[in-house]
């Protein structure tokens, strides 16, 4: 397909109702692994989405972002990568399409699995675990440099 043929992903949903693609980024580590893993969504209807969802939209750069929802707001959505320690804010307007399956080493699972439901609550609820290491392991290595023990 050249250049002036290929159509974005807004295009594509609109047309085929659903997408797998291959994942980009580090983001949704250690859930989608980057150039390994394949996701499967669909597009966004009219209902709200849930928390745990994994949503695509499109940032302010134009850059197409795949986070999971880990808190719903009646005026839309905190986002938040697995691999990330921003939340952002989303609306229902701004997500393109919602995953609903992924395919890791060959093998398809989906997101009513009880191992991928078990694995997205226990990451949105180790999040300040995971948060306050990450502060503490900075915070020392800092300290760790100041006093040349560390380069």
């Amino acid at each position: 397909m050249s250049n002036s043929e290929q159509i974005n992903f807004e295009e594509y949903l609109d047309k085929f109702g659903s997408l797998t693609y291959k994942n980009k980024g580090v983001s949704m580590m250690p859930l989608l692994r980057q150039d390994r893993d394949l996701f499967t969504l669909v597009k966004k209807g009219p209902e709200r989405c849930k928390k745990y969802d994994v949503v695509l939209y499109k940032d302010g750069l134009g850059r197409y972002i795949l986070h999971r929802i880990v808190k719903v707001k009646p005026d839309g959505y905190v986002i938040r990568g697995d691999n990330n320690y921003a939340d952002e804010f989303r609306t229902d307007e701004e997500i393109l399409g919602v995953m609903t399956a992924f395919i890791r080493d060959g093998r398809t699972h989906t997101v009513k699995e009880t191992g991928y439901r078990l694995y997205s609550i226990l990451r949105c609820g180790f999040y300040p675990v995971r948060a306050l290491y990450r502060k503490v392991r900075h915070f020392g290595g800092k300290t760790l440099r100041k006093l040349g023990l560390r380069k």
